[in-house]
């Protein structure tokens, strides 16, 4: 079993807990991963991705596509036997399932299969409270008056923003 040190992250990085589970789990799986369906993973953009998994031969309704605790799934079961009788046969038509790890605030906006080829598109989504911004620096002389004048017109604007305060006042 490998194992890695992460001691040196957490030194210089804050809200890294997931990264370190996720190095964790994949240390952990098996060492040979199962190589059907085929995938490929791409990006489109700085914020858009896409999977495309190879699943020749199921059906819409013999696919699920589920998205729980960051982890997207993708499980395939085909609903009846074939009543066929191979000399040959290469196309697979077994059960499968594939894990796909979701960083923070990716979102699968829609799927869809054509011609054999299962694609799912992703967006990463990052709130606009994550989004940088600046911040003013003073000169560390502001008094406590233009604190407390602030903080009215904060509680100000809080006021008329909450539809409970508005109830009230009528």
């Amino acid at each position: 079993m490998n194992s890695i040190d992460l001691t040196p992250l957490y030194r210089s990085s804050i809200g890294f807990d997931r990264m370190a589970s996720l190095l964790d789990s994949a240390l952990n799986t098996e060492s040979v991963t199962p190589g059907y369906p085929p995938y490929n993973i791409e990006i489109h953009d700085q914020n858009q991705y896409a999977i495309t998994l190879a699943v020749a031969g199921f059906e819409k309704g013999e696919l699920d596509i589920k998205v729980e605790k960051d982890v997207l799934t993708v499980s395939g079961k085909k609903d009846r036997e074939d009543a066929r009788k191979y000399l040959h046969q290469g196309i697979a038509h077994r059960t499968f399932e594939r894990k796909f790890n979701l960083a923070d605030y990716v979102k699968v906006t829609e799927a869809s299969l054509n011609n054999g080829l299962l694609t799912i598109s992703l967006i990463r989504e990052i709130p606009e409270a994550m989004k940088p911004k600046a911040i003013a620096i003073t000169d560390g002389n502001s008094d406590q008056t233009d604190l407390n004048q602030e903080s009215r017109v904060l509680e100000h604007d809080a006021d008329r923003a909450s539809p409970v305060r508005d109830e009230q006042r009528h």
